[in-house]
C-alpha cells in the first residue's frame, strides 16, 4: 500500500496589504501557506477544506508579477502616506494609499474589482461598488490637483489600471 505524503499548511492573518507582504516574506520558506486578512476568512477557508462533501473551491487572484518601476517622479510614499510628484505632494487616506499601491505597483495591469477588494478592503464584497468608485474619484482628483499626466483608467465591467503617459 502506498502512503500519501502529508503536507502542513500554515495560515497567517494580516489586516493590511503591507502586513500581508511582510508575512509572505517571513513565511517564504514554509512548504505551504495561506494568508488571509481576518479570522473570519480563515474560518471560511477551514470550513470549505474541512468538509469533504463540499464542492466549492475558492481561489485567490494571482499576485501581480514583479512590479514595474513607477515612472519618476510620481511615487507613493508609504512611510508618510502621501503621493509625491515633482516638488508637490498630497496626503492619502489609508484606502487611497492601498488602492494606489496596487495600481502604481504594476502600471498598465488591469486590476479587477474583486482583486482590488481583496487587496484594499480584505474581502470579496463587491455590492454596488460605490465604495471602490468613491476612492477612484478621490484619487483622480488628487492626481489632477498635482498636475501629473498619470491617470486611473476604467476598464468597463472589469476594473481599473494605472496609466503614466
Amino acid at each position: 500500500m502506498t502512503e500519501i505524503p502529508v503536507t502542513s499548511l500554515t495560515i497567517g492573518i494580516a489586516a493590511t496589504p503591507d502586513d500581508r507582504r511582510r508575512l509572505a516574506r517571513l513565511l517564504g520558506d514554509t512548504e505551504a501557506f495561506l494568508i488571509v486578512s481576518s479570522v473570519d476568512q480563515a474560518r471560511q477557508f477551514l470550513d470549505i477544506v474541512g468538509s469533504p462533501e463540499s464542492t466549492v473551491i475558492t481561489t485567490l487572484p494571482e499576485p501581480p508579477a514583479t512590479p514595474a518601476p513607477v515612472p519618476a517622479p510620481l511615487r507613493v510614499d508609504s512611510d508618510r502616506r502621501v503621493l509625491r510628484w515633482q516638488d508637490r505632494e498630497v496626503g492619502l487616506t489609508p484606502l487611497e494609499h492601498d488602492f494606489l499601491n496596487c495600481l502604481v505597483g504594476s502600471p498598465g495591469q488591469v486590476w479587477t474589482y474583486k482583486q482590488l477588494h481583496l487587496e484594499v478592503w480584505g474581502n470579496e464584497h463587491l455590492g454596488r461598488g460605490s465604495d471602490l468608485h468613491s476612492v477612484v474619484r478621490r484619487v483622480r482628483r488628487k492626481l489632477a490637483g498635482l498636475g501629473t499626466s498619470a491617470r486611473i483608467q476604467s476598464v468597463r465591467g472589469v476594473g481599473f489600471r494605472f496609466a503614466s503617459h
